[in-house]
């Protein structure tokens, strides 16, 4: 089994005291989430003010996508309602961010095709989410385990969103959801030939015998 990632190491540091308090896994996991959709509708108002707060609401929100996780084997609370829960609000989130994004953009220079490619990103999101889960069917992982993303050093692919936040603040949001959006269709296409890999090789059939 490969070695956690930093955020999610750290999400396991703090935990603890939530778990005192019994704060149940599922209401960190809407926690995430409405703060996701709050970051994806203050990007969509095409304010800069807004849209900086919209950063750290969002890296907060995907942070706290760690934590859940952490809390439910820590507190033994890992159930298939949790686990369709978070695929469902990783999933919303990230739709939900690039629809955002793209409509706040739609007044610059890429005018509704910002809104276009927003929608498309965040459909193959959706896409992304059923088809990691089918993964982890195929794989025969264990309750609360997922597929996760390609990772190298402490890092996953997906840990670059915290990026968004210094990226916004520094009025690079453009440039980002052009790369973003990019990175939506290859990551789609990665996890469908992930996907496909994990069926493993089909039998053949047998002809009628003579």
């Amino acid at each position: 089994m490969r070695e956690a990632p930093y955020d999610q190491r750290l999400a396991r540091h703090l935990i603890r005291p939530l778990a005192a308090v019994r704060v149940h896994p599922n209401a960190v996991t809407a926690m995430s989430l409405f703060l996701a959709l709050a970051a994806a509708w203050l990007y969509a108002t095409g304010d800069e003010a807004a849209a900086n707060w919209a950063g750290g609401l969002f890296v907060l929100a995907r942070f706290l996508d760690h934590v859940d996780g952490e809390l439910a084997r820590l507190t033994g609370k890992t159930s298939k309602f949790g686990y369709y829960f978070d695929y469902l609000t990783g999933a919303l989130s990230f739709g939900a961010l690039f629809l955002g994004i793209g409509i706040g953009l739609s007044a610059g220079w890429l005018e509704g095709w910002s809104i276009a490619l927003g929608a498309a990103a965040a459909a193959l999101a959706v896409v992304s989410a059923v088809l990691n889960v089918t993964q982890d069917r195929l794989k025969h992982l264990a309750e609360g385990e997922a597929v996760g993303y390609p990772a190298y050093g402490g890092f996953e692919l997906e840990d670059g969103i915290y990026l968004i936040a210094p990226i916004t603040w520094l009025g690079l949001i453009m440039p980002f959801f052009l790369a973003a959006t990019v990175g939506a269709i290859v990551y789609t296409l990665w996890t469908a030939r992930e996907t496909l890999r994990a069926q493993g090789p089909k039998e053949g059939r047998q002809g009628p015998s003579a």
